[in-house]
């Protein structure tokens, strides 16, 4: 071996960690085999028996239909008055109550289908039956909160809609940016600043 062969050898051999393996990284799914259905984390079966949103009513949430949850969580900020308080309120009840009972659906669905492959694994027949009908489970479930978006937005002036977006991080404050040609004092008046 030459010399410089030799050096190259070494310097391979420092810059390599000690218990480097080679092979392919783990899969990012790794440790998840252990959960109770495979498709969902503790955290996700726990957010989905409180009834809560999962991210399933983002289509109106950032297209500025806000949810019940978090325009009482900001009543105070966005200005709600007790009617409107009251009407989001039972919005809300109900959104929570129909969301546990298709979140329980969804989440058999997602069980029964787990189970079919923990045995030894269904027949295109029966997984295209469970797959259909977790997939309708989690479309019923979207509906819910999807739903109470729209029954919220009636109940809103634009300017609490408009509060409520810059609030969530959604939109800038119309009080910090004035765009120009406008009367500063008429912007802040017309947009409710303070």
């Amino acid at each position: 071996m030459s010399p410089l062969r030799n050096v190259l050898t070494v310097l391979v051999l420092l810059a390599t960690p000690v218990g480097a393996e080679e092979g392919p990284p783990p899969s990012p799914y790794a440790g998840e085999q252990a959960r109770e259905i495979a498709s969902l984390s503790a955290d996700d079966l726990a957010e989905l028996a409180r009834g809560d949103g999962w991210g399933l009513a983002r289509a109106a949430e950032l297209n500025g239909v806000p949810g019940p949850a978090h325009l009482l969580e900001l009543a105070d900020e966005i200005g709600l008055d007790a009617g409107q308080r009251s009407a989001i309120a039972a919005i809300r009840d109900s959104m929570r109550k129909d969301a546990v009972a298709a979140g329980e659906r969804f989440v058999a669905a997602e069980r029964a289908l787990d189970r079919a492959f923990e045995q030894t694994g269904p027949d295109r027949a029966e997984l295209a039956r469970l797959v259909q009908e977790a997939g309708d489970a989690r479309a019923a479930l979207r509906l819910v909160h999807l739903s109470a978006h729209l029954g919220t937005a009636p109940l809103l002036t634009q300017a609490q809609i408009d509060l409520y977006a810059v609030l969530r991080g959604y939109a800038e404050d119309p009080c910090e940016t004035v765009p120009e040609g406008h009367d500063v004092e008429m912007w802040r008046r017309h947009n409710g600043c303070g």
